[in-house]
């Protein structure tokens, strides 16, 4: 029988529940929560919330247990390293040091989820994900008050990559008062921002114009970053949320677009009177454990449980069951012994005759130990190897770390001195560094070189070109390149 899952998904004007049995759904049930519950995904009222679920539960007559919940998503921050080829052991340390390098977020007020992905041979490639421990600590109390357990969480923006079978696509997702935006290359999300959007006294061929503005930033930041296979008009435009509400919304966005745009089909089957469009993060959080069996598929790669390790169940280890036993034994093996002793007198040839199979125990235990300290021997240079490489690993951290700082330095007053309306990248190579953006105005980009240069940081700011973008004969962006030293 085909596995079932329960999954949760909570807004901020709705809960959202989904049950799955394979590739199809079996049950679905909404339930509108009132304004100030839950706020950028941040349950304010744990207690309010709690009842509404177990409301929505037995309204369903869904048994409460093991669910798997999806986190908004909200100030949460991706990113992609590259690392050395690194042994397993050493790869949790070495991802927390570069995260706290990459993450613009102080480590202790977020939690931190990673994955390995494929990466060529002398290198390691991981996806981190950092995310708000205070939305994620005020969720899982939610759930646990009301009687849930949820063994696996994702992050919503994860869990729409997961919902497309495609290796190059864009993903929007406009949804009330924010705007998803995620780029997957290679099957991995490269890209995911969030934005927010104006409230409800923006109409909408302005919220519409708004949302093309960012999606065409988007890609021309990404294809500013990756000259050598941008994303070309083939690469699909999947929308969701409340574009895809109206075949009007969509079509509008169609005729803006130079990508082919269309509805982000689901990828299970669905029931009659089913809408997909308002449980495709439910979807993609009930493909965590029920990928379609299509064979060759281009489903995301990227597949972690944000869970936080405090939460996990603890595995109850061997040692702790097996002390109290040995405690026990022993105790029982004393009281004999003392029994023996007090009766030495009637027990002496029984202990006389046992001890002759004991001393062949002793024999063999003697022959094992002696084995034991041969692989003993064996394995103590490979120790002094590791140790080696350990203080060789020491040493290079000491040096990046180093290096980082001073990186980290000239990133904070090359970031902090940018004008809001430019779009920048920057290359950081030994002493020279280069800055690649692009401006819609001509004078903004003078401006920010002259405040690098009287910034005191660099010694040489030079312009090293500025090129205009047009587009039917008008100019629409200038293109630009500094080199910093």
């Amino acid at each position: 029988m085909a596995k079932k899952v329960t999954t949760l998904f909570i807004r901020d004007d709705a809960i959202n529940l989904l049950v799955m049995r394979g590739e199809r759904v079996e049950k679905w049930a909404s339930s509108p929560l009132e304004p100030g519950l839950v706020s950028q995904g941040l349950v304010a009222d744990e207690a309010q919330v709690a009842e509404k679920l177990k409301e929505l539960f037995k309204e369903q007559d869904e048994g409460m247990g093991k669910v798997i919940a999806g986190i908004s998503g909200h100030n949460s921050v991706y990113r992609i390293i590259t690392l050395p080829e690194l042994p397993e052991a050493v790869l949790p340390e070495a991802v927390k040091r570069e995260a706290r390098r990459v993450i613009p977020v102080p480590p202790e007020e977020v939690y931190l989820s990673y994955q390995s992905l494929p990466a060529t041979k002398g290198e390691t490639l991981v996806f981190i994900a950092a995310f708000p421990r205070t939305t994620t600590d005020a969720l899982y109390k939610t759930l646990h008050r009301a009687g849930l357990q949820p063994h696996i969480m994702d992050l919503a923006p994860l869990a729409l990559c997961r919902t497309v079978d495609q290796p190059r696509s864009i993903i929007v997702n406009d949804r009330g008062d924010h705007l998803d935006i995620m780029v997957m290359v290679d099957r991995v999300p490269q890209l995911i921002r969030r934005l927010s959007l104006p409230g409800e006294a923006e109409s909408a061929s302005e919220r519409l114009a708004t949302i093309t503005e960012e999606i065409d930033r988007t890609v021309a930041f990404y294809n500013s970053s990756h000259q050598e296979e941008p994303l070309n008009v083939t690469v699909p435009l999947l929308v969701c949320g409340d574009l895809a509400r109206t075949e009007k919304s969509w079509q509008a966005l169609a005729d803006k677009s130079t990508h082919p745009v269309s509805i982000l089909p689901a990828p299970v089957e669905s029931p009659e009177g089913f809408d997909a469009n308002e449980f495709m993060v439910n979807i993609g959080l009930g493909l965590k454990e029920l990928l379609p069996e299509k064979g060759e598929s281009n489903f995301s790669l990227v597949n972690i449980n944000t869970l936080p390790d405090v939460y996990l169940s603890k595995p109850v280890r061997l040692p702790n069951i097996l002390a109290p036993i040995a405690i026990t034994i022993g105790l029982g093996i004393l009281v004999y012994l003392g029994i023996l002793v007090y009766n030495k007198s009637g027990y002496i040839g029984v202990l006389e005759s046992e001890l002759t199979p004991l001393e062949n125990r002793i024999a063999l235990e003697n022959l094992n130990m002696a084995s034991l300290e041969e692989e003993i021997a064996l394995i103590t240079p490979q120790i002094a190897e590791l140790e080696a490489t350990t203080a060789i690993f020491d040493s290079t951290f000491a040096a990046l770390e180093e290096t980082r700082t001073r990186i980290n330095g000239d990133m904070s007053q090359i970031v902090s001195l940018q004008p809001g309306n430019l779009l920048t990248t920057v290359n950081h190579t030994g002493d020279l560094i280069t800055v690649i953006g692009l401006s819609s105005d001509e004078d903004g980009i003078f401006s920010y070189a002259r405040a690098l240069r009287n910034s005191g940081r660099f010694s040489t700011v030079v312009i090293s070109s500025i090129e205009a973008i047009e587009e039917d004969d008008e100019i629409e962006n200038y293109e630009f390149t500094f080199l910093l030293r």
